[in-house]
């Protein structure tokens, strides 16, 4: 039998409205289907206006588009996000923890908690980074944490981000179109704002630059427009009032990074940079890169830039890897932990591959460095055929994957093209860390918008939500 699916808005006592949610469930009830079908053909009229896109994996070169985005908003109450605040901020201290000890003396290897081949042989590892010393031992900078709940107080991390993770801008354009398109739900309802996220990035990534005799210079690295992300990019440095460059516009000297400019050369000190490690110095990784510095790695290693986040952050959220995250809290802190993992089966260990082999009409199936929704199978969604295919390069490659339970995902209300209905999400906070750990209230909630779906990616037709996070003087469950 199907497990019970927890509706964030309708799952109160007797089925009733959950109190975060009644504000919503009242504007629902005053506004007609015709309204709201208005609101979001302006929702999307403005999105494609001001350039919100982003290059749909599988479409023509060059070719974007808008994401969906649903005009009833996810609510979060006060003490569930300050249990959530609590859970992430300590998660991504024992990752950058372990970060540093991955490139460091690996002690936790020692300590024969994690196998060393574990990290040296990761094909994200990246032995240059070795040895580094890097501001305030924080290699996880900007990082994502992809959250699910499946009851009233069950939440679960399914995947860490933290080697350029996306989204950032949807969180705060998607405030911007609610404050202007339900201006009258916010009035009735007391919500923690987001907008000041740019101006804490931009302080975190100053916060770690190597120099403290002078205000550092910040730039993001882009890849270009052809990137699926660039709007984010574009947005991030026209929000933080700092350039956007592509490797061309910078050149290494005397180990130190500068950007050209009309006026002359201008020193660099951090790059917050969404350029993947491969191609962010042709001397030292790909000698077929344009997109990166010649010589950047040793401007880093010298000490003269740093780079946001940092190389080899890939170690740390490999699917295989995140099965250690509890004991690297329990390790590094000393703490238990407060965020759960999924319960998560390794095909690199032979009982654990038997059991996938034998159950992939039942569970989900992901590549280990799989991202976007793409190299996996939802087993209860897949035909016989699919799943068939999934089977052969499984067995062809055991190691490169990982399966999980398939989780009966919280819903929450959406708009669809029937009206008002209950559809799965996730939600991926951001955690800044630098001198200190900021996250925005909320983050990114991506919906499925197919019924029954519980692929959220955008690339896979998702859709995103504005996530309200509620102040504390606001109702409560209980209350």
């Amino acid at each position: 039998m199907a497990a019970k699916v927890f509706d964030e808005m309708n799952s109160g006592t007797d089925g009733s409205v959950r109190v975060p949610y009644r504000g919503v469930a009242d504007w629902l009830a005053r506004t007609s289907p015709e309204r709201l079908e208005a609101t979001r053909r302006e929702v999307d009229l403005f999105y494609r206006r001001h350039g919100i896109t982003f290059g749909a994996y599988g479409a023509a070169e060059g070719s974007e588009t808008t994401i969906p985005f649903d005009i009833i908003p996810r609510v979060i109450a006060y003490d569930e996000w300050q249990f959530l605040h609590k859970g992430l901020s300590q998660r991504v201290r024992a990752l950058n923890a372990f970060l540093t000890d991955a490139y460091g003396q690996r002690e936790i290897c020692r300590a024969g908690i994690i196998p060393e081949e574990q990290i040296l042989m990761n094909g994200e590892f990246v032995a240059m980074a070795q040895g580094l010393q890097l501001p305030g031992g924080v290699h996880a900078h900007i990082a994502g944490i992809d959250l699910v709940r499946v009851g009233e107080k069950d939440f679960y991390v399914l995947e860490d981000n933290v080697r350029t993770p996306s989204g950032v801008s949807y969180v705060l354009e998607n405030r911007e179109v609610m404050m202007r398109l339900a201006p009258e739900l916010f009035a009735a309802m007391s919500v923690l704002p987001v907008a000041d996220y740019s101006e804490e990035l931009l302080a975190t990534l100053r916060s770690v630059s190597f120099s403290d005799g002078h205000e550092p210079n910040v730039v993001l690295l882009t890849p270009g427009h052809y990137n699926s992300a660039y709007f984010e990019h574009a947005f991030l440095a026209d929000e933080m009032g700092i350039e956007l460059v592509k490797g061309s516009d910078l050149f290494v000297d005397e180990s130190r990074v500068y950007m050209r400019t009309p006026r002359g050369p201008q020193r660099v000190d951090v790059i917050y940079r969404r350029v993947d490690d491969a191609f962010l110095d042709p001397l030292a990784m790909r000698p077929d890169s344009f997109l990166g510095v010649a010589g950047l790695l040793g401007a880093l290693r010298a000490g003269r830039v740093n780079i946001v986040n940092a190389l080899g952050n890939g170690v740390a959220d490999d699917k295989s890897t995140y099965t250690y995250v509890p004991e690297m809290v329990r390790f590094y802190l000393g703490e238990e932990p407060i965020l759960q993992n999924v319960p998560t089966w390794r095909c690199d260990r032979a009982d654990d591959y038997k059991y996938v082999l034998e159950h992939l009409s039942e569970i989900v199936v992901k590549e280990v460095h799989g991202s976007g929704g793409k190299g996996m199978l939802v087993g209860p969604t897949s035909s016989k055929a699919e799943i068939e295919e999934f089977a052969a390069l499984l067995k062809a490659r055991p190691d490169n994957y990982i399966a999980q339970p398939t989780l009966a995902l919280s819903t929450c209300p959406t708009f669809v093209s029937q009206g008002v209905a209950p559809r799965h999400v996730d939600l991926r906070p951001f955690v800044l860390s630098g001198k200190k750990i900021t996250i925005v209230p909320g983050g990114l909630t991506r919906v499925a918008l197919k019924e029954g779906s519980l692929v959220v990616n955008s690339s896979q037709g998702g859709g995103t939500k504005d996530t309200w996070v509620l102040a504390p003087d606001a109702p409560a469950d209980g209350e």
